[in-house]
């Protein structure tokens, strides 16, 4: 696993919906980004926006069970998978819902409908917020507010300081290279048991210095009390998903957060970890469908 960032013709030739792959320039980008289902104009829009360290490969199942009846989009954000970090280095929230705006609109599409994972769900808040769109929103896993207590001062500090030492994410990727490490460290900081393939890509790209960066240059320009202040105005009918096995996210947090929209819902997924959507894309699928459905669409 030579190089510091994922290579697409080589840590790529097995990459999960691989057919579906392109690379668009836009926002100062150059994306990797998955695009399936109907091609055709009354065919609705789902876009998909992954978490923190994670990449298009988290909804390598989910995608193909939404595709039967939505035109799915998915993206690696920036600094992940096989979207390079750009040289603006724009990764705050705004930054990045920004330049996940103008990849939309070099596709020529807005979207009917987002689905989100964690910190995606974020973006997708800030998205609704920026761009004014009243489209739902299914958030699993769901990182809308700030770390509880003495973490919420530390953790963007703690996060600048590993990304300004060059060493943290080469030391992390050297870690995660060694055989079963990167599945350990899943099930114990998310709650997740994933399957062998997930845990194939996530040591790929963890065992990526340059994907290690960008997961860090993110968390360290993550500031979520702007947006917890604006959740109020979101219009649109959201339903936020949480994993009761969830070792990332408390519900309390997401009840929280829930309070402070207006058209907001909470439903609980049994057994499952912070990975929900890897776990049982079986059950996400009928999730979003069935709150999709649920607001008045075919």
């Amino acid at each position: 696993m030579s190089g510091r960032y994922p290579d697409w013709a080589t840590d790529g030739k097995d990459w999960p919906n691989r057919e579906h792959s392109s690379f668009v320039r836009a926002g100062g980008y150059t994306w990797h980004m998955q695009q399936t289902g109907p091609d055709t104009p009354d065919a609705p829009v789902c876009l998909l926006i992954h978490g923190t360290g994670a990449a298009t490969h988290s909804w390598r199942a989910l995608m193909p069970l939404l595709a039967r009846q939505y035109r799915v989009i998915a993206m690696d954000l920036p600094g992940h998978g096989f979207t390079k970090s750009g040289a603006s280095g724009n990764v705050t929230m705004s930054g990045m819902a920004k330049s996940i705006a103008a990849l939309l609109e070099e596709r020529g599409c807005t979207p009917d409908f987002i689905v989100g994972h964690s910190a995606g769900v974020a973006i997708a808040a800030q998205l609704l917020l920026d761009k004014g769109w009243n489209v739902p929103l299914v958030g699993f896993a769901p990182a809308l507010m700030p770390f509880p207590g003495l973490a919420a001062r530390i953790f963007p500090s703690l996060a600048k300081m590993l990304f300004t030492n060059p060493f943290v994410s080469i030391i992390f990727s050297r870690m995660a290279q060694t055989p079963g490490q990167t599945a350990k460290f899943l099930a114990r900081s998310t709650g997740s048991k994933i399957d062998v393939e997930g845990a194939k890509f996530y040591t790929r790209l963890f065992s990526k210095s340059g994907h290690c960066d960008g997961a860090i240059r993110m968390m360290a320009n993550w500031r979520l009390e702007a947006l917890g202040a604006r959740l109020g105005a979101i219009a649109s009918p959201v339903l936020l998903v949480h994993p009761a096995k969830d070792a990332a996210i408390p519900k309390s947090a997401v009840t929280d957060a829930a309070r402070l929209m207006p058209h907001c819902e909470i439903l609980e997924m049994p057994g499952l970890g912070h990975l929900a959507h890897e776990e049982d894309a079986a059950q996400a699928a009928q999730i979003v469908t069935k709150f999709w459905k649920g607001k008045g669409h075919a």
